[in-house]
């Protein structure tokens, strides 16, 4: 896998913070209440930078780092969050001074090895890591099935190798640290079908269609999308989220926890 950066987000950085749901609450209490001491977070590859927000709500200062310029100018600006452009593996953090370091929808995007030797690094000895990622949403079961079409036939060629690691929800990547327990987690949103298809616009499958055919391909399933749709101005969308979850460097007592 090449370490040098594959920017799939830049152009659409702004709608990706628009368009991206929100993970819940819960998940972000939860991994504080993991942490020895909630000191410092680092949100790595943070995008529009939700998460990072979110972990300010527990942490004293949160560190937001992406390879993306567009993505960090389109942050959101928050007290006691600070944002930099940097490599997943070239954090400007420094060593053994992170409580908590958590990756959202972004792990399979790195460099592997790289990236843990850059957490083992910059973790103190009992920190956690966690790093999330979601498939395909659900919405009813005529709109699933024009999405599911959508992402396998029209967009399918178009996602990078990467993708498959999110389909396989990471179980199949070597991760070097002790796994903790991580509860189930579920993402829930009021979408209108404005936001659907902007959401679909967000998929880097979407945007690499559209630069090599110069068409856009949501234009291929917006009518059967409507009709399915119906007449309710919002639906429920939800999106099962895989959560992976270690310690690093864990002491002897913390080994004792388990």
């Amino acid at each position: 896998m090449n370490p040098e950066f594959k920017d799939y987000f830049s152009v659409q950085a702004e709608d990706y913070s628009i368009y991206r749901p929100e993970y819940p609450t819960e998940l972000y209490a939860w991994l504080a209440s993991e942490c020895r001491n909630t000191s410092l977070a680092w949100d790595c590859a943070t995008g529009n930078g939700q998460a990072a927000v979110a972990l300010s709500q527990f942490f004293s200062y949160v560190i937001g780092t992406d390879a993306s310029e567009s993505q960090i100018y389109s942050a959101m600006i928050y007290p006691r969050v600070e944002y930099e452009v940097a490599l997943a593996h070239q954090s400007p953090l420094k060593d053994h001074s992170v409580d908590l370091i958590t990756v959202a929808q972004a792990l399979h995007w790195f460099e592997f090895d790289l990236f843990f030797k850059e957490v083992e690094r910059v973790a103190k000895n009992d920190a956690v890591l966690a790093v999330w990622c979601y498939e395909l949403h659900q919405i009813t079961p005529a709109v699933d099935q024009i999405i599911s079409t959508y992402y396998e036939s029209i967009v399918g060629e178009y996602w990078p190798q990467e993708r498959k690691h999110i389909e396989q929800r990471y179980t199949t990547i070597d991760f070097p640290f002790t796994p903790i327990q991580a509860p189930n987690c579920t993402m829930k949103k009021q979408w209108t079908l404005k936001h659907l298809i902007g959401y679909l616009g967000t998929w880097s499958a979407t945007q690499k269609y559209m630069a090599e055919n110069g068409t856009d391909p949501r234009n291929l399933i917006l009518q059967d999308l409507t009709a399915a749709w119906g007449d309710d101005e919002t639906r429920e969308v939800s999106w099962p989220v895989t959560i992976q979850t270690f310690r690093i460097n864990p002491t002897e007592d913390t080994n004792n926890e388990n």
